[in-house]
């Protein structure tokens, strides 16, 4: 028993020395843990204040440059404040410097003002006692007349104003006359030219036969093909060509209605070339439009340079080539303004010519006297003025420009080709048969004139000539003295001008005649 118990005690002795062996060897390990973990601590806090202080030095450099910045910007502010303040104040001292000047001046017109003020009146009452003193003076005047001649002021004045009652109504009449033929001749020439050139630069609706033309087709089938499917070809067509197509009743055509004759054409060929073709779709009519205007741009100026060619001028701008090759499609007064060009060209070569001018420079100014009526956009100035600015734009010669500008009187004619070209145009329109006008309306009008003429006691025979602008009107001797035939012309003048409508002016000649016939045998 005791010697089972010793070796227990023994153990547990054993167990106990090393149960304390190992917590006091636990205990010497702690406290080395301990120190290593204060160390790591001591040295992770030291370096956060060293990091604090770095971020709290950093933080104040901001903050410092940021107060510079703001600093200076509000400095900039209060400079521009003081500097707008400057300003108003400096404008406020000049306003104030002005308004003082400005109040000395109307104090010196005051003083002025009122010195004329006694002026005029000191002058009013001499006038009027100047007055006074003339009026006695013509009464007393007035009243010796009576007394040499026997009779009162008013029969005086009766008998005088009888003797020179006929005399001074036919004088009266001789300048009204006068007056009336000289407005006429500036008044109706002036009006006629700017009514008339603006009517050709401007197509209206009105101008039917220059702004119509009758497309013929082969059937009327083809009237559908055109109109298509719920009216798209029709408005394809018009849309790409900007001209109105009409499809009414009349058979196997369709008209085409645009004041301008190009785009008509433009119109004409494409339809020509749609329906010879047969398909006819927008998609084929905007390429068939763009196609005939390119040949037709192409066509004006082959037609500008064979007029250039044709009339042996050289050395044209192509853009006043083509201005040229325009005049084909359009007209002045009916006639085709190429063609009136041409014409006046050719005269005024001829006639500069027989002047010993230069005739090239002559026909130049000829060909090109009208190429202000063809611009490609509307323009408020007159056709010449127009014309005689693209001259210069093309550098033409000063003396081409003065014609074109001068042939109908807007500027002064400064060589003699002016008037020549002036001329030479007169000439080819007044020309028989180079402008259209109607027939019926036409022999209508002179009848109209003569009639008129016939309306009037006296008149033996009317004739209407030279194209219904004058009218000749002989009168009985017997029933018409000189004076009434210068009464009668006015008055029949009169007539035409309020009941009648033509163009230009009309001249009345009365002609009276007295012969005496004796037969010797």
């Amino acid at each position: 028993m005791d010697g089972m118990l010793l070796p227990i005690i023994v153990g547990i002795i054993g167990i106990a020395i090393g149960f304390i062996v190992a917590k006091s060897i636990e205990k010497s390990k702690g406290k080395k843990l301990l120190n290593a973990t204060r160390k790591e601590a001591n040295s992770i806090l030291k370096e956060a204040k060293v990091d604090a202080e770095s971020i709290k030095k950093e933080k104040i450099l901001q903050a410092k440059e940021k107060f510079i910045e703001l600093k200076s910007e509000h400095e900039k502010v209060i400079l521009s404040r003081e500097k707008k303040i400057s300003d108003v104040e400096k404008r406020i001292r000049d306003r104030e410097s002005q308004v003082a000047s400005e109040v000395d001046k109307n104090k010196k017109l005051n003083r002025s003002l009122e010195q004329k003020v006694k002026d005029y009146d000191f002058k009013l009452d001499f006038l009027e006692k100047k007055e006074e003193d003339l009026s006695k003076m013509h009464k007393r005047h007035i009243d010796m007349l009576e007394q040499i001649s026997g009779l009162s002021a008013d029969e005086a004045k009766k008998e005088l104003v009888s003797s020179l009652k006929d005399e001074a109504k036919t004088e009266a009449m001789a300048f009204i006359q006068t007056s009336i033929e000289e407005a006429k001749l500036t008044a109706e020439q002036e009006a006629r030219k700017v009514v008339l050139g603006t009517i050709q630069r401007v197509g209206v609706e009105q101008a039917v036969e220059n702004c119509v033309s009758v497309f013929n087709l082969e059937s009327d089938d083809v009237k559908g093909r055109i109109i298509g499917r719920e009216g798209r070809n029709i408005r394809a067509i018009e849309a790409a060509t900007g001209v109105e197509i009409i499809v009414d009743d009349t058979p196997d055509a369709i008209i085409l209605s645009c004041f301008d004759p190009i785009r008509r054409e433009i119109a004409r060929l494409s339809l020509h070339k749609l329906v010879t073709d047969g398909r006819i779709h927008p998609a084929r009519i905007e390429e068939v439009v763009g196609k005939t205007e390119k040949q037709i741009t192409q066509e004006i100026i082959e037609v500008g340079k064979r007029t250039v060619i044709d009339l042996g001028i050289h050395g044209l701008h192509p853009e006043l080539v083509k201005a040229v090759g325009r005049m084909k499609y359009r007209s002045s007064y009916g006639q085709n303004l190429l063609q009136h060009s041409r014409e006046v060209a050719n005269l005024c070569g001829i006639m500069a010519a027989e002047m010993g001018l230069n005739s090239k420079v002559a026909k130049r100014a000829g060909l090109l006297h009208d190429i202000g009526k063809v611009p490609n956009e509307e323009s408020e100035l007159p056709h010449a003025l127009l014309g005689m600015q693209w001259a210069e734009k093309y550098g033409e010669k000063p003396d081409v420009c003065n014609a074109i500008g001068a042939h109908h009187d807007e500027i002064e004619m400064k060589s003699l080709i002016s008037p020549i070209v002036q001329v030479c145009d007169a000439i080819s329109g007044a020309r028989p048969g180079a402008r259209r006008q109607v027939l019926d309306s036409y022999i209508q009008r002179l009848k109209d004139l003569e009639d008129i003429a016939f309306g009037f006691t006296g008149v033996q025979k009317a004739y209407a000539i030279q194209a219904g602008r004058e009218l000749r009107v002989m009168v009985e001797s017997t029933k018409v003295n000189d004076t009434k035939a210068s009464e009668l012309s006015f008055n029949i003048s009169q007539k035409i001008q309020n009941d009648m409508t033509y163009p230009g002016q009309v001249k009345v000649t009365v002609i009276r005649e007295t012969r005496a016939v004796n037969v010797a045998r």
